[in-house]
């Protein structure tokens, strides 16, 4: 009996401690959008890849240009000029695409890159915050099914990276 009796006050003042923790939620890829850095990431990212892209879309005018000539003129056409337009075109989608993929790797790769920075800049204003209000645990909200408003860190967050340059 006294066995239990100290069993049940450790397990309530397991529980009393537990509801003294201080938790803190927060959603990181809304803190990451909000940042003016982020902005300042999408349009360096845009400036790098120009030459690029506009390499893509000239492509993809040169494919339609053919492909119109083609359903244009076709019936016009000898066989050997069909032929040799539905070559070209080949050639053309085949180089079209690579340079898609190419262009989409690169991008993916260097979006990763930069967003890995701003991740950084995130975690380390979590980290601050945490610290200065005696936070215990920082949880990301898409793991928690409910939290208070109240316990939502993600504003701060945004506030605090924001005043970075």
């Amino acid at each position: 009996m006294a066995i239990t009796a100290t069993a049940s006050t450790l397990l309530l003042a397991s529980s009393a401690m537990a509801f003294e923790q201080k938790i803190a939620v927060i959603n990181v890829q809304e803190a990451i959008s909000q940042i003016p850095q982020a902005a300042v990431l999408m349009q360096t990212l845009e400036t790098e890849f120009k030459d690029e892209k506009a390499v893509i879309e000239l492509l993809q005018k040169d494919l339609s240009f053919e492909d119109e000539n083609l359903k244009r003129n076709g019936s016009l056409m000898s066989e050997k000029e069909k032929t040799e337009l539905q070559t070209k075109m080949n050639g053309l989608y085949q180089q079209y695409q690579a340079k898609v993929k190419e262009f989409q790797q690169q991008v993916s790769q260097r979006k990763n890159e930069e967003t890995n920075k701003l991740l950084a800049l995130v975690t380390q204003a979590v980290d601050n915050i945490a610290a200065k209000n005696d936070y215990e645990l920082v949880i990301s909200k898409q793991a928690v099914v409910f939290s208070k408003p109240s316990t939502d860190i993600t504003a701060k967050v945004v506030e605090q990276v924001s005043k970075l340059k």
